[in-house]
């Protein structure tokens, strides 16, 4: 589906019709080895270096945003360019903060229900893992790591009355967020209308939902795609789902959608039969993260949420994303094994 929804538009940008799908294939030779890595060692050591590995993803998050080090692209510093690669540190903050938190509530459960010891000291740190990643700007990425992490402290048994206050509280920065940024409003002005203006903010909306319509039950075929011929941008990035709805049809798209349900499913039963909690909390961390990044993706190349800029995880283009969402699996494949040895 990579080469298939990038093809045309490499050719023509890049001269090199596979020129996608040689980098994608280059990051999956370069993951599957780390997953292999972190499969290996006893995932509990990891509790030793939850602070050092957050500080560490902190200070790149920061170096990112200073100009030479940081590559910016279409108004955006997110990456490090290294020997011709990008390098995104926004994803290896997800797993950082995952294990932080994990350990965190392995360590402080029975005081999640206080305010001062037990809530607001991972308030603090969601803060100040999102501020930096506000600034690149990624507001997508900043709300799905804030999600997972109240998701966290909510099954640790955190105050429901303390969420909703933080909720409660960030609703004023979250309007200006979108409200006061221009491009933002316009994304929320297109999912409201996208029909609207067809031609305008909602074209990005609308051919997405024309690819999706125009596969019917079979699809056209694979690679017969017509949307990908320049009509809808980020063919295979965050909308490579229309993509596969158009190329094949309705089946397709199902399939994709009930492999993420058995994943989830499968996740959530690992999280269930762990014992320690360590293990629990980041089982349930990895479950929740990479569910939610598939409905978003999901809800936005259908029309049914605004467009957030979340790739499909597995599926969609983009390296860095690919090669953590492989060590996170190989967490949770880890967690599975440690419990049933």
């Amino acid at each position: 589906m990579i080469f298939s929804a990038s093809s045309i538009y490499a050719l023509q940008q890049l001269k090199d019709s596979a020129y996608f799908l040689k980098r994608h294939l280059l990051f999956l030779t370069m993951g599957l080895p780390l997953m292999l890595l972190v499969m290996a060692i006893d995932y509990r050591e990891l509790r030793k270096y939850a602070k050092p590995i957050l500080m560490v993803a902190i200070f790149l998050l920061i170096l990112v945003l200073i100009p030479g080090i940081g590559k910016e692209s279409n108004g955006a510093r997110r990456w490090f360019k290294v020997f011709g690669l990008s390098f995104q540190p926004s994803e290896f903050a997800k797993i950082a903060v995952l294990i932080y938190v994990a350990d965190f509530l392995a360590r402080k459960q029975t005081k999640i229900r206080d305010l001062v010891e037990g809530f607001l000291p991972l308030v603090f740190m969601l803060g100040i893992v999102c501020l930096p990643i506000l600034k690149q700007p990624d507001l997508g990425t900043s709300v799905s790591i804030a999600c997972v992490v109240f998701v966290l402290m909510f099954v640790a048994g955190a105050r429901i009355s303390h969420l909703s206050l933080v909720g409660l509280m960030s609703l004023p920065l979250i309007y200006l967020l979108i409200v006061r940024v221009p491009y933002r409003l316009t994304r929320i002005l297109a999912f409201l209308n996208p029909w609207g203006d067809s031609q305008g903010i909602g074209f990005q909306l609308t051919q997405s939902q024309i690819a999706l319509g125009s596969g019917g039950i079979l699809g056209v075929g694979l690679g017969q795609s017509m949307q990908k011929l320049f009509y809808l941008p980020a063919a295979h990035t965050d909308f490579i789902l229309s993509i596969i709805g158009e190329e094949l049809g309705l089946v397709g798209t199902l399939t994709v959608v009930v492999l993420f349900m058995l994943f989830i499913w499968q996740g959530a039963r690992i999280a269930k039969r762990t014992e320690e909690s360590f293990g629990y909390f980041l089982s349930v961390g990895i479950v929740a993260m990479l569910g939610l990044q598939a409905v978003v993706n999901v809800g936005v190349s259908i029309g049914a949420l605004p467009t957030k800029g979340l790739p499909m995880p597995f599926i969609s283009y983009g390296g860095s994303a690919l090669i953590f969402n492989l060590i996170a699996v190989a967490l949770l494949l880890n967690i599975s094994r440690t419990q049933e040895s």
